[in-house]
């Protein structure tokens, strides 16, 4: 599975950005896609999740309230709206997939069986 992450950029503080994660040839069907991001000299934590099996979305307490993720089901492919952004959110933020058929998303890394490379999101002050 080759995940594409894209949107990142620079914007300043309190400003949006939009990214999106497709897969190629892969259809999410009843997956799991997830975000997480990762600061320079910090571990990855988790961002927000969608399980398309059942449409339920679970986001970090750090972003609950300016970001959200939705889903394309035609386009196969997941958006995470970033609003209101600061500039503790710059990350490389990458979208992974659970295959598991979840009902509810999981938040742990360990549980994603495939992973992007990642789109760069630097939010200046």
């Amino acid at each position: 599975v080759q995940l594409q992450a894209s949107g990142g950029g620079l914007v300043q503080a309190g400003g949006s950005l939009r990214l999106a994660c497709a897969a190629p040839g892969w259809p999410f069907g009843r997956d799991t896609v997830g975000w997480f991001r990762q600061a320079p000299g910090k571990e990855r934590e988790f961002v927000a999740a969608v399980s398309w099996n059942s449409g339920r979305t679970i986001y970090a307490d750090s972003v609950k309230g300016r970001f959200t993720s939705s889903r394309d089901t035609a386009e196969n492919t997941q958006y995470l709206q970033m609003n209101s952004l600061k500039p503790e959110d710059t990350a490389l933020y990458h979208c992974a997939v659970d295959t598991t058929r979840r009902w509810t998303p999981s938040s742990t890394s360990s549980s994603y069986d495939y992973w992007g490379p990642g789109t760069l999101v630097t939010v200046s002050s």
